[in-house]
């Protein structure tokens, strides 16, 4: 679209074409705009083309995590202290599922009554799902998943209160003894940031590879090399699934291979990985406790075809500590770290080593003796903790 005679001059004084374009349009209409109104006026109409329309200002707001649209009137937000309703208004639900349906195009993906969900990254990073259509009676709904610009370090997590110092103690030198892990926690209980945390404690020397479904870590670390899930297009092929990504990753000479979220047939991968020499490896898993991660593992490691005594196997050689988190009433907080016992056969036991309570009281576990072998620099520090009963099964 060329310009109208004239535009250049405006231009000129530093008006940009796409700003002029909106001016000269609103003055067929007989507006007066000016220069700081035509700029107005472009970021509305960005917002409503190319951005997630009357969300973005909740989107670009740096404290929010999440944002829920239940219906044109229902939109909730997350700020790090539990969902609070946010006062935007999307008029009915049409509009609705054309915002989402747009959302979904700009990532590439189809949302419609034939294809009424879509889980997929938008440019921005923020990650997307929508559903629509029959199986939405109530309306469309719209979940979006905003990752952080900048992480946060283990002591910023420690002065927020998410871990008790004498848990922080441990958890650096779990990454440093390079014992393999992984962060465990219900949805938006913080795992992805208390990972991230822990990776940027890994030594600059050593080179992490990231294998994710979408790039969420952000680890302050120089040697990183990430590898993202791709979905399938529109016509349903060119999809890399994360079980093909850690496969892949293996080839990359990883010191640490790090799978973001374990929810499939990549269980197989990542516990084959941890016992091929890969020290350190680390992911995330969803489980209710530490104790029932081997009940996830076993439901993942099925979906694959695994056994689970193959699932034990693998486990107990390769998976050595759990780290749990909880959320409730708003607030975050590593609730305990936990180790599998290596000794025997059949299922492994998992034995909780150190427990926070909600008041920051941190005592050791069935486990703390196990786990000081693991990390003979704090074997004294666990030994003079406090002590609770209970934490296997």
């Amino acid at each position: 679209m060329s310009l109208p005679p004239g535009a250049w001059r405006h231009i000129e004084r530093g008006v940009g074409p796409d700003e002029e374009r909106v001016r000269l349009a609103v003055d067929g209409q007989r507006h007066v705009l000016g220069t700081e109104g035509a700029r107005d006026e472009l970021g509305r109409v960005l917002r409503d083309t190319l951005g997630a329309g009357a969300l973005e200002t909740l989107l670009r707001s740096p404290d929010v995590t999440d944002v829920l649209v239940n219906g044109p009137r229902e939109v909730w937000v997350d700020r790090g202290a539990g969902l609070e309703r946010a006062a935007v208004d999307l008029r009915d639900h049409a509009q609705v599922r054309a915002l989402a349906a747009r959302l979904a195009s700009l990532a590439g993906r189809r949302l419609d009554d034939a294809s009424p969900w879509v889980d997929a990254v938008l440019p921005s990073g923020v990650r997307l799902h929508a559903v629509v259509g029959a199986i939405a009676p109530d309306g469309p709904m719209i979940s979006l998943r905003v990752p952080r610009a900048v992480g946060l370090d283990l002591g910023e997590l420690a002065r927020r209160g998410t871990v008790a110092e004498p848990v922080a103690a441990v958890l650096r030198e779990i990454v440093g003894s390079r014992v393999a892990f992984l962060v465990t926690g219900g949805t938006g209980s913080g795992k992805t940031t208390l990972l991230a945390a822990l990776l940027s404690l890994v030594p600059t020397s050593e080179r992490i590879v990231l294998v994710e479904d979408a790039c969420e870590l952000t680890p302050d670390h120089p040697h990183l090399a990430r590898l993202q899930a791709r979905h399938p297009n529109v016509e349903g092929v060119g999809g890399v699934d994360l079980t093909t990504l850690v496969r892949q990753a293996l080839r990359m000479r990883p010191d640490r291979l790090v799978v973001g979220e374990v929810r499939g047939a990549e269980v197989r991968e990542l516990l084959t990985a941890l016992n091929t020499g890969h020290e350190g490896g680390c992911g995330t898993v969803h489980a209710n406790s530490a104790h029932d991660v081997v009940t996830r593992l076993e439901a993942l490691g099925a979906l694959t075809g695994m056994t689970p005594s193959a699932v034990w196997a693998q486990a107990r050689s390769g998976l050595q500590a759990v780290v749990h988190l909880q959320r409730s009433a708003g607030t975050r907080r590593v609730a305990e770290v936990a180790v599998l016992d290596p000794l025997g056969e059949g299922r492994p036991e998992v034995l909780t080593a150190v427990a926070a309570g909600p008041d920051g009281e941190v005592r050791a576990g069935p486990g703390a003796e196990r786990l000081g072998r693991l990390l003979p620099g704090l074997r004294e520090v666990l030994a003079g903790l406090p002590t609770t009963q209970g934490g296997s099964r």
